[in-house]
């Protein structure tokens, strides 16, 4: 791995972290936070691709299992996984190699990195695969129906989606640049 790419992961997970300094919004019907992290999570899939973008966020994870406050409100350690925003972290995981892998499917019926294409890797996987892993995993840790997870997940909706849109704006800004010089 180059030094370039190296220093874009380190970029990459600093940015999520400090995305963590902006305070969470509670949601009263359900047990996870409105949190901006997610948004550096899509950058991070849209700017670094599958492979270098998933291992930005595996550095984070790492730092979240030894105990780190890098995730929203100064949390870290182990319990978060298993806690009710487990299932996110999971998805969160999974997020950049998806989107890499759903860009190229896409690239077959739009023009790859189009912003159309961008836009529709960023809700497909950004929000409809990390809110299917969320309700199933909050239904199960909370004891409600899926449904009522289902339900509960939909306030995160709107914000998710302007969050996917701002960040193929700034995707589709800094995307020359960075593959100018790769």
């Amino acid at each position: 791995m180059k030094t370039r790419d190296i220093t874009q992961i380190a970029l990459m997970t600093a940015l999520i972290i400090a995305l963590a300094f902006v305070p969470a919004i509670p949601v009263a019907i359900i047990p996870v936070p409105i949190v901006l992290q997610n948004f550096g999570i899509m950058l991070a899939g849209l700017l670094l691709g599958g492979k270098k973008g998933t291992i930005s966020v595996a550095l984070l994870m790492v730092m979240v299992a030894v105990g780190l406050p890098v995730l929203t409100g100064g949390h870290g350690g182990a319990i978060s996984f298993i806690g009710p925003s487990g299932g996110y972290l999971l998805s969160w995981l999974l997020m950049p190699s998806l989107m890499a892998l759903t860009n190229k499917l896409l690239g077959r019926f739009f023009q790859r990195n189009s912003f159309t294409n961008l836009l529709l890797t960023s809700i497909i996987v950004s929000i409809v695969i990390t809110y299917l892993i969320a309700i199933v995993w909050i239904s199960v840790q909370s004891h409600i129906t899926l449904t009522q997870s289902l339900l509960a997940n939909m306030i995160f909706a709107p914000g998710d989606i302007l969050k996917a849109i701002i960040a193929v704006f700034i995707a589709k800004r800094l995307l020359p640049i960075i593959n100018k010089n790769a």
